[in-house]
């Protein structure tokens, strides 16, 4: 009885094959030991596993050359007959730990090329008892680091390649090794100390306390070097403490700012006064709470000319220079830097140290100069990566009709394509009446209430109809000021049609109402909106500023809180260019300094609810 099931089996696998190639090619006999039959790699076609499996001496070997035909299809992208191929043989499968683990295996990786990212995870619990090749573990461990970055968990991508690293040779775990790092840079230092408790995995937790290091102490090298060789002391055998990476080297190595004397370019007369006093007592306001006699703060009036205006700071003894802060001064004290630096010999080229309160269009960089904006462009790219977060796969964009809202939309989309790979839907409205009909087009509601009117005057008025709203997009972000945006989310709000759950609505801080009464808020309802963190939360600086300047604005705020950041960042600047992880966590965002110099602002998040805007 038992010779004749076997003989059922090895006829369904050739009816198997007939089915899924045809007629297969014949190929050489299968070699007679089941141990010949590697699982390492399928250089062969799925066709020819497939008969050289129709005739196996045993069953183990059957398996062995099934799950081979398996790697090949999905080698070739055929998920359908991969997923056969694995079918037929599940229930009957050979219970050794390499071919079931090879069964789960190659099922994950077939989800994987369907984006079933979930149930692939849910197929890789190998037993702890279970003994394993080092090729199936680095396998099994490689694709679960993988999926996990497809889902959005970096931690569990880190720890899993983690455990890779044991699995490889010493270049390849080097290699590992520098990934982890690159994965762990971006997060906040809470994340990495709160995970860090787990000490179930060691090699992870030490990457996890070492990113929590470097991020913790980069402004101070001397104490990071005591923390590092602490580190090193309780983990020598970690990775990282034989080879550290090579930023946090560099961090170590870099010699902080510590200037006597700051010099301030800022418009201090002319039109663009106003704008500018409001920097100017963010850095006052930042200099009286850490005062230090050391250190002296004076500022040059820019509108004479940025130009003469940093002459005047270099003659003064000026070691470290803020601003200048509009765009066109900026500029035009590049180029003039950049002509004296072309004319100067090389034994007098020396560059003072600056923090530009503005971006240039075209930067090149230099060591010793950095790039700090409140830019809209920013805001709109954070924005991308905040919505990707979130999960949001389809995002509409309404954008006002002028240069901010075209710019931020192109900076949005540019970020969401180098994201997603795919293109996000802009809709650009005009003031006043046009704003509602590019809601109602862009929602679909126009088309939807010409296919009634036409249903109407074939069938008669007295049809009853809804108009229906698309069901395609899971998130709208509003790019508006904040006197369209009382006018543009209601117009939202109610060409949502009853049939279609509300998508979840973004904006920006532009849109932000001024008025703190809760009726006005109550119009804005459920309602994510992005801002400086200072101004999420009310507390005794915002009291005391809202004293001070009761007729300032959102927009003045955010200016004052750029000048209290710029001469926080000043001792800060030298470590956050060595090391690209390190972030500080200012009053006007998660800040971070890209190789150029530029200062990269993470912006906070809050949700009107119940008349209320509250942090998330």
């Amino acid at each position: 009885m038992l010779k004749s099931l076997n003989t059922t089996k090895f006829i369904s696998i050739a009816i198997l094959s007939t089915v899924l190639f045809g007629c297969a090619t014949q190929t050489a006999p299968v070699k007679e030991a089941d141990s010949q039959v590697s699982l390492v790699t399928a250089p062969l076609s799925g066709s020819q596993y497939l008969a050289d499996a129709a005739q196996a001496k045993s069953s183990e070997q059957r398996d062995r050359l099934m799950l081979l035909a398996a790697h090949a299809f999905i080698n070739q992208g055929d998920t359908s007959n991969s997923t056969k191929t694995l079918a037929s043989i599940k229930s009957n499968l050979t219970q050794k730990p390499e071919l079931v683990a090879e069964h789960k295996y190659l099922t994950a990786r077939v989800l994987e090329l369907t984006s079933t990212y979930d149930d692939a995870l849910a197929q890789l619990n190998y037993p702890s008892q279970w003994r394993l090749a080092d090729w199936q573990m680095v396998s099994y461990y490689q694709l679960k680091a993988r999926l996990y970055q497809l889902t959005k968990q970096p931690i569990e991508q880190a720890r899993q390649l983690s455990l890779l690293s044991k699995h490889l040779p010493t270049a390849e775990a080097n290699e590992v090794s520098d990934q982890i790092w690159r994965i762990l840079q971006p997060l906040h230092e809470q994340t990495l100390l709160s995970f860090s408790q787990d000490t179930s995995n060691p090699i992870f937790s030490g990457w996890l306390q070492l990113a929590y290091i470097a991020k913790h102490y980069a402004i101070d090298p001397q104490i990071l070097v005591q923390h590092l060789g602490n580190w090193q002391h309780d983990n020598p055998r970690h990775p990282g403490a034989i080879k550290l990476p090579t930023d946090l080297e560099r961090a170590i190595n870099a010699k902080p700012y510590k200037p006597k004397n700051i010099a301030v370019l800022l418009p201090l007369t002319g039109p663009r006064a106003a704008i500018a006093n409001t920097v100017k007592q963010g850095i006052i306001s930042s200099y009286f709470a850490n005062p230090d006699d050391s250190v002296s703060v004076n500022f040059y009036d820019s509108a004479i000319g940025a130009d003469l205006a940093y002459q005047q700071a270099i003659d003064a003894g000026a070691e470290f220079i803020i601003g200048p802060l509009l765009q066109s001064e900026v500029e035009t004290l590049l180029q003039a830097q950049q002509s004296h630096f072309s004319a100067t010999s090389d034994d007098k080229k020396q560059v003072i140290p600056q923090l530009f309160l503005n971006n240039a269009d075209n930067i090149t960089p230099n060591q010793d100069q950095f790039f700090f904006a409140l830019s809209p462009i920013d805001e709109a790219i954070d924005a991308a990566q905040k919505l990707f977060n979130d999960g949001i796969t389809t995002p509409l964009l309404l954008a006002s009709n002028d240069s901010i809202g075209q710019r931020m939309a192109e900076s949005f989309n540019q970020k969401w394509q180098s994201l997603t790979q795919q293109t996000a839907e802009v809709h650009f409205y005009n003031s006043g009446d046009e704003m509602k009909v590019t809601v109602q087009k862009s929602l679909g509601v126009l088309d939807s209430k010409e296919r009634i009117a036409r249903i109407k005057a074939l069938l008669g008025s007295k049809i009853e109809a809804d108009f229906r709203s698309r069901r395609d997009i899971d998130a709208i972000y509003m790019i508006a000021n904040n006197q369209d945006l009382p006018l543009l989310k209601p117009f939202i709000d109610v060409n949502f049609s009853v049939f279609a759950e509300p998508v979840p609505l973004y904006t920006t801080s532009r849109s932000r109402i001024e008025s703190n009464s809760r009726a006005s808020a109550q119009e804005l309802n459920n309602l994510t909106i992005s801002d400086i963190p200072w101004l999420l939360q009310n507390n005794s600086e915002t009291a005391e500023v809202e004293q001070l300047w009761p007729t300032w604005s959102n927009s003045q705020k955010r200016l004052y809180i750029m000048g209290y950041d710029a001469l926080e960042l000043v001792s800060k600047l030298a470590q956050m260019r060595a090391l690209p992880g390190y972030q500080y966590s200012g009053r006007s965002g998660l800040l971070s300094a890209s190789p150029n110099g530029t200062i990269n602002r993470q912006l906070s998040w809050g949700r009107y609810q119940r008349g209320n805007l509250r942090p998330i």
